[in-house]
């Protein structure tokens, strides 16, 4: 199996390739095969892209369709009958059952593009200038994103200054004692503060790059309070953990908020297709047309299969299903936990988006490392690299789930026995 080449020639940058140092080739539902006809069981799918899978057939035989019919494909903004239907799916498979009224912008294809379109309409909706973003955010990596996020490597990597942004911490951050939204609401209301009035807060209900913390319903519903209180717009950036990974589909109806704009993207397309979207309040859309633009948000391929992706939402069946696999997974983190206190701090996360705090960095390498060999995929995050990510496909089977635990489950033995 050559992989000298991308060595060779592709840039430095690249980084999952050297965690996965395979070649992969086919896949399938949770499974992937490299070139060998090595299988892997996937809890990383491309860092919550493919919450539904790889090829759902649900979801790629219309698409499949679609293009052999010749249909059009890239249509900047203009009107087609792809957008259509997915529009009419999204507003009555998701947003009307949850009793949720907003417009609709097409930013661009990527998570960062919907952030960044997110962000220049509350400041010109409110005509300020600041934002205020939190501890261990992460919202991507062109420099409107960069600039909210939270890591300070990530920030310097990308040059970005730090005007225009006030940091202000997560839920228990840095302890479970210090009220984050108590000290937020002070200070917006307080002359003295030094703080001026932002023009929204942005926030992730999990933070998935920055540890998997998660936020409690009683403290989202508060930042809302907040926001409507100091007349601020609040962002709910619902890219990586929306469409579907906690359970819900988005992440943020168990607390029963509804955000002036949520940004999706990611699992949005359900099938790997670059697609994002802006949901607005209806009467903050102020944009002009043509004042915010991008050639790439008319992927018509992405209309189509993540209408297909919004459909199987109407199906109590299947959201019964992944429910129950929420479940499954959480109880299998849970004995993780009790079985391995050596390694593992404690559990994070929410559904079929979770964690698991280990105890230092080296500890999530060696099980990373021993469950690549063994045939399970897992990716890190946290500030400090020491939260392995749990993030299979919320249509795992059950064979499959329990074949990736078991695997996770010898990984983190073999690093206990050989302390």
């Amino acid at each position: 199996m050559d992989i000298d080449i991308f060595a060779a020639y592709e840039s430095n940058v690249r980084r999952y390739g050297r965690s996965y140092p395979t070649v992969f080739t086919k896949s399938l539902g949770a499974t992937i095969w490299d070139e060998t006809g090595k299988p892997y069981i996937d809890f990383f799918v491309g860092s919550g892209a493919l919450n539904y899978g790889h090829n759902n057939p649900d979801i790629m035989v219309p698409a499949i369709q679609y293009l052999n019919d010749k249909n059009i494909v890239l249509s900047l903004d203009m009107y087609t009958a792809a957008k259509r239907d997915f529009i009419a799916v999204f507003v009555e498979s998701i947003l009307k059952p949850r009793g949720l009224s907003y417009k609709i912008q097409f930013p661009g294809p990527t998570g960062t593009t919907a952030n960044e379109a997110a962000l220049a309409l509350a400041r010109k909706y409110t005509g300020r200038s600041s934002v205020m973003a939190f501890t261990n955010a992460y919202h991507g990596m062109s420099l409107g994103s960069l600039a909210v996020s939270g890591s300070a490597s990530t920030r310097q990597l990308g040059g970005v200054a730090r005007h225009d942004v006030i940091r202000v911490p997560y839920e228990n951050y840095p302890n479970q004692t210090f009220d984050s939204a108590s000290y937020i609401d002070h200070v917006l209301g307080d002359p003295g503060s030094g703080i001026e009035k932002p023009a929204a807060i942005i926030l992730e209900p999990i933070q998935a790059e920055g540890g998997m913390n998660t936020a409690s319903a009683p403290w989202l519903s508060e930042i809302q309070r907040i926001c409507r209180k100091h007349d601020v717009v609040f962002i709910v950036d619902d890219i990586q953990a929306g469409s579907g990974r906690t359970g819900d589909f988005f992440s943020f109806e168990f607390a029963k908020i509804e955000p002036d704009i949520v940004c999706l993207s990611k699992s949005l397309s359900g099938s790997g297709n670059p697609l994002s979207i802006v949901l607005i309040r209806p009467d903050m859309d102020i944009w002009n047309p043509g004042e915010h633009s991008g050639t790439f948000r008319g992927n018509n391929l992405a209309f189509v299969t993540s209408a297909a992706m919004c459909t199987m939402w109407s199906d109590r069946q299947f959201t019964t299903a992944v429910e129950r696999t929420a479940d499954k997974l959480q109880d299998h983190l849970d004995r993780l936990v009790a079985k391995f206190p050596k390694c593992i701090e404690q559990k994070r996360g929410r559904g079929l988006m979770a964690g698991l705090k280990c105890r230092s960095q080296a500890v999530v390498d060696r099980v990373h490392d021993v469950a690549f060999e063994n045939g399970l995929l897992i990716e890190s995050s946290g500030p400090n690299r020491d939260v392995i990510k749990v993030l299979p496909p919320i249509t795992i089977s059950d064979v499959e789930l329990d074949h990736g635990i078991a695997i996770l489950d010898h990984a983190l033995r073999e690093k206990t026995n050989g302390d």
